[in-house]
């Protein structure tokens, strides 16, 4: 999954990392013959790199971030109250991330050809930023949705 550069910072050992708008860190190492990344070395190099894309495996295996704190949460829906726009494929903005969380009956949540089935004390649904995604509810489902966003 695609994810652009929002800025840059050195690890412990002094190599540069790249900080993608999804929130996952990826190394940018300049190690030829392997690695041809000389823009890396110079902050006039990286600064020209801001909001180009990378690739983000961390998206693809929706792995959870560090650093994103919750802002804001959706009221209980069931099968019947659910949002005409959360049954159809739809996405968060990019660098939002969302948990769906049933607490009661059993919720499908699709990711492209991914379907899970939610419950209540199994997985939440991890909803990566801009990443198309729909919710079917089954009869009795009681599900809420949980924002979440890096700190400012």
């Amino acid at each position: 999954m695609q994810r652009a550069i929002s800025s840059f910072y050195q690890d412990e050992e002094d190599h540069w990392v790249a900080k993608l708008s999804c929130h996952h860190p990826q190394h940018v190492r300049h190690d030829p013959p392997l690695v041809s990344r000389p823009w890396v070395l110079s902050e006039q190099g990286r600064r020209e790199r801001l909001g180009e894309q990378l690739w983000c495996k961390r998206c693809e295996l929706a792995e959870w971030p560090q650093g994103v704190e919750p802002y804001k949460k959706t009221p209980l829906f069931t099968h019947t109250t659910t949002p005409k726009g959360l049954l159809a494929e739809h996405a968060t903005k990019e660098g939002v991330w969302a948990q769906v969380h049933v607490t009661q009956g059993a919720l499908l949540y699709r990711v492209g050809e991914r379907v899970e089935r939610l419950v209540p004390g199994g997985p939440v649904g991890v909803i990566v930023p801009a990443q198309l995604h729909c919710v079917a509810p089954e009869e009795g489902a009681e599900f809420f949705v949980q924002f979440f966003r890096a700190q400012t």
